[in-house]
């Protein structure tokens, strides 16, 4: 059988390949036949294929990418560095990271996945105290040596190394990271005269041709091309993403390299992509060249970013939200809590409060203010279009300075007894007053039993939560609750908005009302 089996395939490629050329060789004679019969007409009445003006413009379109390639590629390092493995942890739960077969799809496109690691690749085990290399990719923007690569490139490096496109190599230092747009600028000394290239003055446009080069499993110069394929995603990397998407194959060791215009000039920087597989499936995400130039230019000044700061958590305003507070769009940022002290609390920005605007400039979201409020220095007074109890006014705030690290949390709570609130509409909640359950303080009222089935479940409302308001109002018991929930079911409302405390922070929740 075995035998049989590779006869007919053996015999079956000898008769494809035959047909195949027999195929190719009919359309050419018939493509003489029609040129002899009619010279620029087809035999058969029909119209060209190509319009003549089409075709003019045909000829008129670069047959490839080599001009621009020429000209851009020699300011394209590769930058490999070296990471003390047994004095860094951090550098091993990376190298852990970047080895392992068992993350999802989205962990895999976390800022480490452009990060290539020579060797230990074949599931061999990796001894202690030794250092690691790492090799991703970088470019020149000055003839002075500063370059311009990711964060999680250079983050934790002993000694970094940039190898040009002829193969000469430098050594380089870290003159200042950025993590949150992971983002770093390293320099070398020594010459006044190496090949830069710009970042663009211009945001791309959605199916502009963009044009990558980097160093991708450590194969320097490489050049790869697509289009922008979107803008504005969010990957979950931080409250600043704003990546453009493209489609030109970009891989492990790509971080930290450019992508090209038509024109050379850098519209972004490689730092992740979205992979299954492991490999590239023309899902690359770029840090744009607006978002780049902002930050290159503080850590060339002082070796580090300084961001305007608010001082409120907020989150977007969901259709749910804009109907319970009667806004006629679900747009802004909902403020759940001004941190005490901050510069929204002195402005008296309180917990509730919609965000709609920023200087007159509109905010869709919660990123969205995120993003405007950090482009701006420390010290500026703004104006804020503020949402509130239905009317709308504007607040000037004095931003101050974003610490670098700053996590608000509530107070955790326990499980508690209560009386099921039984009013109409319910929400599928027990409650019982906040004073009387230990540990969960002394306002609102604590989630003591959830109905699995209940609204108030399906939107992550949990035991020991703290419901601190309900429609706008303070609540200290379950009368007040069932008081304004029949309120806002008898105005019309939809839903109804819940200020929530957890562990982990205050939230605004809106609950269909059923």
């Amino acid at each position: 059988m075995n035998d049989r089996v590779k006869s007919d395939t053996t015999t079956s490629r000898k008769i494809l390949r035959p047909r195949r050329l027999a195929l190719l060789g009919t359309v050419a004679a018939l493509g003489v036949a029609m040129l002899a019969a009619a010279p620029g007409s087809s035999p058969f009445g029909m119209h060209p294929f190509i319009a003549p003006a089409q075709a003019a413009e045909a000829a008129a379109t670069p047959p490839g990418f080599g001009d621009l390639v020429s000209k851009v590629k020699p300011a394209v390092i590769s930058v490999r560095v070296k990471i003390d493995q047994d004095n860094d942890k951090s550098a091993m739960l990376q190298q852990n990271r970047m080895d392992s077969d068992e993350d999802t799809p989205f962990d895999q496109f976390s800022r480490q996945f452009g990060f290539r690691f020579p060797g230990g690749m074949n599931g061999m085990p990796r001894q202690r105290h030794q250092m690691i290399t790492g090799e991703g990719s970088g470019f020149f923007i000055s003839a002075d040596g500063y370059a311009v690569t990711n964060n999680h490139v250079v983050d934790h490096a002993e000694s970094v190394q940039v190898t040009m496109d002829d193969g000469t190599t430098y050594t380089a230092k870290v003159v200042g990271t950025d993590p949150k747009t992971d983002l770093a600028l390293i320099k070398v000394d020594g010459k006044k005269d190496f090949p830069f290239v710009k970042f663009s003055d211009q945001k791309p446009r959605i199916g502009d041709w963009v044009v990558a080069v980097g160093n991708p499993f450590g194969l320097g110069g490489t050049v790869t091309a697509g289009i922008v394929s979107a803008s504005g995603r969010d990957i979950g990397n931080g409250p600043y993403d704003d990546f453009i998407q493209i489609d030109a194959p970009i891989n492990k060791g790509n971080s930290g390299g450019p992508a090209f215009d038509m024109n050379g000039n850098v519209i972004g920087v490689n730092t992740a992509i979205f992979s299954p597989s492991g490999g590239s499936v023309g899902i690359g995400f770029d840090i744009p060249a607006s978002t780049a130039k902002l930050v290159v230019a503080q850590l060339k000044d002082k070796g580090a970013v300084t961001r305007g700061w608010l001082g409120v958590q907020v989150q977007p305003v969901t259709s749910d939200i804009a109907d319970s507070l009667g806004l006629k769009e679900a747009r802004g940022a909902i403020v759940d809590n001004p941190q005490p002290g901050s510069p929204a609390a002195k402005a008296g920005i309180e917990a509730g409060d919609v965000i709609t605007a920023v200087n007159g400039t509109t905010i869709k979201d919660s990123r969205d203010l995120a993003r405007t409020i950090a482009t701006l220095a420390p010290g500026t007074s703004v104006k804020l279009d503020v949402f509130r109890n239905g009317d709308s006014r504007t607040m000037t705030v004095a931003l101050g300075e974003l610490p670098n690290e700053r996590q608000a949390k509530g107070n955790g709570t326990d499980e508690g007894r209560g009386q099921p609130s039984a009013g109409t509409p319910r929400l599928g909640l027990s409650l019982a007053p906040a004073g009387d359950v230990q540990g969960a303080g002394q306002k609102g009222l604590v989630v003591t039993e959830v109905d699995p089935q209940g609204p108030a479940a399906q939107h992550g409302i949990q035991t020991g939560d703290v419901i601190l308001n309900v429609g706008g109002k303070a609540v200290a018991n379950v009368g007040e609750v069932r008081s304004e929930l029949a309120q806002a079911k008898s105005s019309g409302k939809r839903s109804v908005l819940l200020q929530v405390r957890s562990a982990e922070a205050t939230r605004f929740v809106a609950v269909p009302l059923a």
